[in-house]
């Protein structure tokens, strides 16, 4: 009986969620009224948030983890789209493209957010952090839609709906690297050294 060779293959979903996580932090600091939309942000959206999801997404279609496939990659897809949607409008490239409005923005964020929370109820078996890094993302899509429903309304002096969105989102990013960074060092320390709470079966 000949030796099988079995190949180890590193877990992808890190370098998705660091991807992910980094990049909804920078945008919502933006949002929560740091800095202004600028090319830091769009090129984070374009590399780390959008095309390394998307190699990640791939990567966990080899693994057969469908959830993962289609988290990675549609989260990876989300990010070029709104790239897209802020650059369109001041290219000739595809002819004159309106800048989409906010009831448009309103509508495409709802339904992020509604894929979200359908995404959420995948994580029920999986651990409390991913758990978390989900419900919050759900929030904060929503949280979004009401901010461009309703024209971002002010809450107290110069303080916005839109900046109380942009700190929910800078905690939701900053759960997923922190699962990120979790998942990587405790693979390489061989124990949990910051714990992700599993669910228990």
């Amino acid at each position: 009986m000949s030796d099988k060779l079995i190949e180890k293959l590193a877990n992808p979903a890190p370098l998705g969620l660091l991807g992910f996580g980094l990049t909804t932090v920078l945008l919502n600091l933006h949002n929560a009224g740091l800095f202004g939309l600028n090319a830091m942000i769009l090129a984070m959206g374009l590399a780390y948030g959008g095309l390394a999801q998307i190699l990640v997404g791939m990567m966990e279609f080899k693994k057969g983890n469908t959830f993962g496939m289609v988290a990675f990659t549609s989260y990876g897809l989300f990010w070029w789209s709104l790239v897209a949607l802020i650059l369109l409008p001041g290219t000739t490239f595809f002819g004159t493209i309106a800048k989409a409005e906010p009831n448009a923005t309103a509508a495409y964020f709802f339904m992020w957010g509604m894929f979200t929370l359908v995404m959420f109820f995948g994580t029920l078996k999986s651990n409390r952090t991913l758990q978390f890094v989900f419900a919050s993302l759900f929030i904060l899509f929503f949280m979004l839609t009401i901010r461009d429903a309703t024209g971002n309304p002010t809450l107290f002096g110069t303080f916005t709906w839109g900046n109380l969105t942009g700190i929910e989102g800078i905690i939701c990013g900053a759960s997923a690297v922190y699962l990120g960074l979790a998942e990587v060092l405790n693979e390489v320390h061989g124990r949990t050294i910051l714990p992700i709470l599993p669910v228990k079966k």
